[in-house]
Formats: C-alpha cells, sequence, structure tokens
C-alpha cells in the first residue's frame, strides 16, 4: 500500500491508503520527524516522496474524484498561494495559480487568528471589506481601523472579506465554485463571500485525494 502527502508550506496532510486513515501536521513537524511518502504533492512534496505530482494535477483530479458533476470549478486557497482549475465534461476550460503575494492566500488570516485569538467561528461577516491589494499592507490598514476604533473582530471581519473577494475575483467571479483547503474550516472567510455565490466546501484532502488515480490497480504506488 501506500502513503500519499499533499506537502504544504504550513501544513502537511497524509493518507494512508491501507488503513484509510488521514492526518493533518504542521509542515516544520514532518520535516523534524523525517515524514516521508510515497507519492506526494504540494510546495515540499520534491523533499519528501521519490514521486512528485503537479498540485494543478492533483487538484483536478481530487475535484473530479469528490464532485460528479459535468462542471468543476474548484479554488484552492493556502498558506502560500491560491489556484484553480475549471472543467466541464472533463475539457479544461481555465486554470491559474499566483503565489506572488499574500493578498489571497490564507497564511495572513491565520497570523491575525492567532495574535488576536479570535475564534473564526464566532465572527460574523462583515458587508465591508478592506482593500488588500497586498498581504503586509493589508495587515497595516487592518491595525488602522483598530486604532481608530473598529472592534476587531469588525476589522478582521473587512480584511477577511477583501481577501474573499481578491479570491473571487480570481477565478472569474461564478456564480457557484468549490472551495478547496484548510480555509474550508474557516467559517469566516468561506461566508465572505457575496452572499448570492454557492460556496460548496470540500475540506483540506482535495490534493491528496488526487494522488490517489497515481497508484496502481494493487493500490501500489507507481514509479
Amino acid at each position: 500500500m501506500a502513503i500519499l502527502g499533499d506537502f504544504g508550506t504550513t501544513w502537511t496532510k497524509l493518507l494512508d491508503t491501507d488503513t484509510g486513515e488521514r492526518r493533518v501536521i504542521a509542515t516544520r513537524d514532518a520535516a523534524a520527524h523525517g515524514q516521508r511518502a510515497d507519492i506526494a504533492t504540494g510546495h515540499n512534496a520534491r523533499r519528501r516522496a521519490p514521486r512528485h505530482v503537479n498540485e494543478l494535477i492533483a487538484l483536478a483530479q481530487g475535484g473530479q474524484r469528490l464532485i460528479e458533476e459535468p462542471e468543476l470549478l474548484v479554488l484552492d486557497v493556502g498558506s502560500r498561494d491560491v489556484k484553480y482549475i475549471h472543467l466541464r465534461d472533463g475539457e479544461l476550460l481555465g486554470m491559474d495559480w499566483t503565489a506572488t503575494c499574500g493578498a489571497l492566500t490564507g497564511f495572513t488570516l491565520e497570523l491575525l487568528g492567532n495574535y488576536y485569538g479570535i475564534d473564526y467561528a464566532a465572527v460574523e461577516p462583515s458587508t465591508k471589506s478592506v482593500p488588500v491589494t497586498c498581504g503586509v499592507l493589508g495587515m497595516e490598514q487592518l491595525f488602522e481601523l483598530v486604532s481608530e476604533g473598529v472592534p476587531v473582530e469588525e476589522a478582521v471581519a473587512r480584511f477577511a472579506r477583501g481577501i474573499a473577494m481578491n479570491a473571487y475575483r480570481f477565478i472569474g467571479e461564478p456564480k457557484q465554485f468549490c472551495l478547496s483547503g484548510g480555509m474550508c474550516e474557516n467559517r469566516l472567510f468561506h461566508r465572505s463571500f457575496p452572499e448570492e455565490v454557492e460556496v460548496r466546501l470540500l475540506g483540506r484532502y482535495v490534493l491528496v485525494e488526487g494522488l490517489i488515480p497515481e497508484l496502481t490497480e494493487d493500490g501500489r504506488a507507481t514509479k
């Protein structure tokens, strides 16, 4: 059998195809303990497995395994990058990938949550947004709002909506799409997209799921 892994910048997702066990561990801990996989994807995959699969391929294959519909648009929001694939009847309609700025990524929200001790499940989304053209500058605007007396939860909610709207425009402002990655577990983030848009949550294991087609029929890793 095989260990499949998505070795992201901050978090590593693992699947043991023998037992079906799924785990999420900090990537720094995975590195410290020499965690390896038989097939891997993600930013740190080349150092952790003998076989590496491109993240967009893993995203597409994982989305197709989880959603049995003719048309599929999956947005994956990671700590370091944001990417999407758009398929219709198995034909690629579009894809893109950006890792140039924290204006779209989840890492800035994670930092703010830790800094302020925020429970994102308890924060209501805001109708206003911080125009996040840069993750660092966006945080400066957030701190300025707090200094002006805006409650921390409201300021962070505006920041979350700014990131969500950036991601929404990045994928072409569709009426519905699927969200992949750790931000599926951030209730504030996935409720910060426009209310009229249907957001389907696929969870953190989409890319790992996309590695399963790379196995042989007997469940072993291909070379």
